[in-house]
């Protein structure tokens, strides 16, 4: 006979899967996520994770081309999602006739890029983005909602100390313009930098990029300006640069102060930092970055920012735009790697273990499917087996709760519900079992 081959079971590298227990803090945290979206009113949208490549890298070029899963499957050139923003685009284009503007929605799905794998970064992983599109034009009061949201998002998730940083992209580039600096989107790259690199690696960027020392200085100086909120905008307005879009970008900015106000979003959770700049080009006005206080090394956990027309590939209608998104893949990871996800003990969403003796299945069967029809996950133990070797399994899983069935208790009506955590039991009708279950 001839031996069986065995292939070595694995996954490619910068793919992540998780552990039962693991997974069940990450789809807690998914669903936090989504039930904060929605009580923003956002709808939420699922699109094909397989594109049309000439649909999906309409304008992508670059690295971003080159990180795209492409392949053909009989004539057609299909393509991989790269982010959740493109097919929104594309979305909101095919669909125009039949949406409602201000077009608000959530959409929480999986995104791949086929990028050298690094510690917390992943070739296959989650976002959850928010965006608001309007037609013609969009108040700036959207970009101060949008703030809320992650406020309110982040205090879902169990966060206090965090900080969210927002910037205008009108001021930066205005006040480039008044250098008469060609080159701004090298130079708001570099500008990115400056938090990762430090100021001198910064300065001598600039340089190479052929700007003069002294506008490398002034550059500096100006996203160096520090202070309240208030005392920002005003020692921006004292700088009296002489650029319609820098004073544009500095009115717009405080508009969304005072409605982040308003939106009640307590000062020492948000800031104006000028250093923000947003790598992408398509951002033009306010950007946001969120950063976690006590764990700085992990970088932006949710960033975004106005655009001014989110489908020009797709059509002529202008339709400006705000959004963010959380890479919830690389959030979770880094915050299990920090060990501030603590440790889960549930592997399982069961929240009662019902035990049935050989005589009282039917019995058992009959007490699991009350709990379940009064809205708690319940699970029946099956398998043969010492008592001992059931409430193991219970206790491995994480079950809070176990119930045996035996004839004495259905005979008297009353079941020793025992607590898994504590050893504790006590002797309860199914009522009573239900109210305890639901405390």
């Amino acid at each position: 006979m001839a031996k069986q081959q065995v292939v070595t079971p694995s996954i490619l590298p910068g793919f992540m899967e998780l552990l039962p227990a693991d997974q069940m803090v990450f789809n807690q945290m998914l669903e936090t996520i989504k039930k904060t979206y929605e009580t923003y009113g956002f709808i939420p949208l699922d699109t094909p994770m397989i594109e049309k490549s000439e649909v999906l890298l309409a304008k992508s070029g670059g690295e971003t081309a080159k990180q795209v899963y492409r392949f053909n499957k009989g004539d057609n050139d299909l393509s991989l999602r790269f982010d959740l923003t493109v097919p929104l685009a594309r979305y909101v284009s095919q669909h125009f006739g039949d949406l409602t503007f201000p077009f608000k929605r959530y959409h929480i799905g999986k995104v791949f890029r086929g990028e050298k794998p690094q510690k917390g970064r992943f070739r296959e992983f989650y976002q959850c983005d928010i965006d608001i599109i309007g037609f013609e034009t969009l108040s700036v009061i959207n970009d101060a909602e949008i703030l809320s949201v992650i406020y309110s998002t982040f205090k879902a998730l169990g966060f206090s100390d965090f900080t969210i940083r927002l910037n205008n992209r009108k001021i930066l580039n205005g006040f480039f313009e008044s250098l008469n600096i060609s080159n701004k989107t090298e130079v708001l790259r570099i500008i990115d930098k400056l938090e990762k690199i430090g100021r001198e690696a910064v300065m001598a960027e600039l340089k190479d990029l052929g700007l003069s020392e002294s506008d490398s200085v002034s550059i500096l100086e100006f996203v160096g300006i520090k202070g309240s909120c208030g005392e920002i905008i005003e020692n921006l307005r004292k700088l009296q640069v002489n650029n319609e879009m820098f004073t544009e970008g500095i009115d717009e900015l405080e508009q969304v102060i005072n409605y982040i106000n308003a939106f009640k979003v307590p000062a020492e959770n948000y800031t104006i930092d000028l250093t923000i700049a947003r790598g992408l080009d398509y951002y033009t006005g306010t950007i946001y970055e969120t950063i976690l206080n006590q764990y700085p090394s992990i970088g932006s956990v949710c960033s975004g920012g106005r655009y001014d027309n989110l489908a020009q590939n797709y059509t002529t209608k202008k339709l400006p735009g705000v959004g963010i998104s959380i890479g919830l893949s690389r959030l979770f990871y880094q915050l299990r790697e920090a060990g501030v996800l603590g440790e889960n003990k549930k592997a399982t969403p069961s929240q009662i273990l019902v035990i049935p003796m050989k005589e009282t299945m039917s019995q058992a069967l009959e007490l699991a499917t009350m709990i379940r029809n009064a809205g708690i996950s319940a699970e029946i133990y099956f398998n043969e087996g010492k008592i001992g070797k059931k409430f193991a399994y219970a206790d491995k899983l994480g079950i809070p709760y176990a119930v045996v069935v035996g004839e004495d208790e259905v005979n008297s009506g009353l079941y020793k519900l025992k607590n898994m955590y504590t050893g504790e039991q006590v002797e309860l009708n199914i009522e009573q079992i239900i109210e305890q279950l639901k405390a």
